[in-house]
């Protein structure tokens, strides 16, 4: 018999636990941060994501030439 063992992962994850508390600390008034910064562990990973896309990208235009 051979065992199938596929581990899921469906969790939410450091940043968005990150974010939920951030935005929970600026809805109390804990902190007087701008929302920028509050939403920033959302959309850190994101831009991170496109640079390197970008990155890859242009690394990939010059080595075609």
């Amino acid at each position: 018999m051979s065992k199938n063992n596929t581990n899921q992962n469906n969790g939410v994850g450091f940043c968005g636990l990150l974010g939920v508390a951030f935005i929970v600390l600026k809805l109390t008034g804990h902190i007087a941060w701008s929302w920028l910064w509050v939403l920033s562990p959302i959309w850190i990973p994101l831009a991170l994501i496109v640079l390197i896309l970008i990155i890859l990208g242009i690394a990939t235009l010059i080595l075609k030439k």
